[in-house]
């Protein structure tokens, strides 16, 4: 590797050939500041606020997208660096509201942490808001213009990182805005609500519909029965927004805070987790050996689905008819729980937590989500939401007691848990498919080669000498290239080159979603993986099939993986819609 020597400051700095001057300058303990630049994305220096002086340069270099040079001399902060920086704020500011109270990043904004380091109290600028209407047109995210910095982020994720083209720049100079496509409303565009928009915007310009407060009413209605479930991916970030480490494990204080909140069930997605490995590794055994289309390709992931359904809808029969664990666990609390308990269902409002803000729009998008007679998931809220209830009801949670989940509708094994990360929902149905086509446990459950953070995984497995071609994928900018592969085999009129696919929209799969605490990098996201990886470690059951409460369940419902009134419950259909819904 070719090395560069450079002095920051001052300071002697020797980094690879291609890094940047931002990146070179943490190396010495210098903080560049910046807003536009994101570690997802590639720098395209649209604010200006990471200038930098370069010895022999006439003009301030933009740090973020300036690569070192042997010899640079860099100087990162003097008065007139710091003077420039200052404009920019402050000409950023001259056109951004001033209502930071009613704004849902007011505390965790990265322009309001700039303009504090920088003491701006006042603006040297005329002020020129231009008034934009809310784009709340979707169930999942809602784009404020009016707060829109510019920075491009939410752009390049859209076009660049999912590959959806949802989100673009319409007009030129000053009257530049973000807005959807062809500058139709959010619901009419391409977007397939993944929300990573809204995790990757430094500012109040786009965020998750807010539904904490019809929680909130439905809690304190005396003649329902409030319940609510958690999913894997949220155990292992909520704890960052109280100060904990990103991938703390926090499933016990999070049962506990729930029932403080005042819900009358406590659930865990991951039970349904290990419901929906049943239904769909069944379903995949049947199809491997008894004919059927393949591969067989996930479908827990709802913005992967509506991306299947407007961008891929020739591989609609490929889909797995499994309902996700969130829907899952939805019917069941309205039936099985309902009857087991002797509640009226129509009484039950269930609640569901997830890190993504898609699952907003799952819970409607059809009517095979109203298979119990009701709305099945009544809201669903991210792990963002659930942390500013927990902090309006006054609750200390890094202090809180451990508690347990209902069992009922709860208790999940280790392969549950791991649907929260890329490839766990192909080791999780993998474990429990080579039980159910051998009637053997696999002696060593991991599968390594599903797992990390490369964007395609390509393997083959071996089922007591028949071969399984896999294929794992996260982040819909590589999603792309499996359709592509496939599509190319059968133009080619060649053997489909695999059995079965895993899809998750978002980078990292569930742990990095959309509706997770802001501020995920792949360190990050690396360490909520690590967290759900100890979850299922320690677990004493680690696949599936081996729940106890998961056999119970069939023997006293739904008879049998893929029963009729399985199928009835916990199954689902696609279809083709077109990109833009005029």
């Amino acid at each position: 590797m070719s090395m560069v020597e450079l002095e920051i400051n001052g300071l002697p700095v020797s980094v690879p050939a291609g890094t940047t001057i931002l990146d070179a300058a943490k190396e010495v303990g210098i903080q560049i500041p910046k807003l536009c630049y994101h570690h997802d994305l590639d720098a395209w220096a649209a604010c200006g606020i990471c200038v930098v002086k370069v010895e022999g340069s006439p003009k301030m270099l933009r740090a973020c997208a300036t690569a070192v040079g042997p010899g640079m001399k860099v100087i990162t902060h003097d008065p007139e660096v710091v003077e420039v920086r200052r404009t920019v704020l402050e000409l950023i500011l001259s056109t951004h509201p001033n209502d930071c109270l009613q704004c849902g990043r007011s505390g965790n904004c990265e322009l309001q942490d700039l303009s504090a380091d920088f003491g701006i109290r006042d603006i040297s600028f005329e002020k020129r808001v231009t008034e934009i209407p809310r784009d709340e047109s979707t169930p999942s995210i809602v784009l404020n213009p009016e707060k829109c910095v510019k920075c491009g982020r939410c752009v390049l994720v859209c076009q660049n990182m999912q590959g959806v083209y949802a989100l673009e720049f319409i007009g030129r100079g000053e009257n530049t805005r973000l807005a959807p496509a062809a500058d139709v409303n959010l619901e009419e565009s391409p977007c397939i609500k993944c929300g990573q928009c809204s995790a990757h915007c430094p500012v109040g310009a786009i965020y998750e519909k807010d539904d904490t407060k019809a929680v909130w009413n439905a809690l304190k209605k005396n003649n329902k029965h409030v319940v609510v479930q958690i999913a894997p991916a949220v155990r292992v970030a909520l704890g960052e927004a109280f100060g904990m480490e990103p991938g703390a494990l926090v499933t016990g204080k999070i049962y506990t805070a729930l029932r403080r909140l005042g819900f009358d069930g406590v659930f865990d997605t991951n039970w349904a987790a290990d419901l929906t490995i049943l239904e769909e590794g069944t379903e995949f055994v049947k199809r491997f050996t008894g004919g059927g289309p393949l591969p067989l390709i996930t479908s827990c992931c709802p913005s992967w689905t509506d991306y299947m359904e407007k961008f891929a809808p020739d591989f609609v029969d490929n889909f797995s008819s499994a309902k996700s664990p969130q829907e899952m666990l939805g019917v069941m609390s309205k039936t099985y729980y309902a009857e087991k308990m002797g509640i009226d269902p129509s009484t039950i409002v269930m609640v569901s937590v997830m890190p993504c803000t898609s699952k907003k729009y799952e819970i409607t998008r059809s009517d095979e989500m109203f298979a119990s007679g009701f709305q099945d998931i009544d809201f669903s809220i991210t792990t963002r939401e659930l942390s500013r209830m927990i902090k309006q009801a006054g609750i200390d949670f890094a202090n809180l007691p451990d508690s347990d989940c209902d069992s009922i509708l709860g208790k999940y094994t280790g392969a549950g848990t791991i649907f929260g990360v890329t490839g766990g929902v192909m080791e999780a149905a993998l474990r429990s498919a080579y039980y159910l086509i051998t009637k053997e446990d696999l002696e060593q459950v991991e599968f390594q080669a599903v797992r990390g953070m490369e964007g395609v995984k390509a393997a083959e497995i071996d089922v007591k000498g028949t071969k399984v071609r896999i294929a794992v994928a996260h982040q819909m900018g590589n999603v792309q290239a499996v359709i592509d592969q496939l599509r190319d085999a059968q133009a080619k009129g060649e053997e489909l080159p695999y059995h079965f696919i895993e899809v998750m929209a978002c980078r990292g799969g569930c742990i990095g979603g959309g509706g997770q605490p802001h501020g995920a990098t792949d360190e990050i996201r690396a360490q909520r993986t690590r967290g759900i990886y100890s979850d299922d470690e320690k677990s004493v059951l680690r696949c599936s099939h081996h729940n106890p409460e998961i056999k119970r369940v069939y023997d006293e419902y739904l008879g049998a993986p893929l029963s009729h009134k399985a199928h009835d419950l916990l199954h689902t259909t696609y279809k083709k819609r077109p990109l833009y819904q005029r």
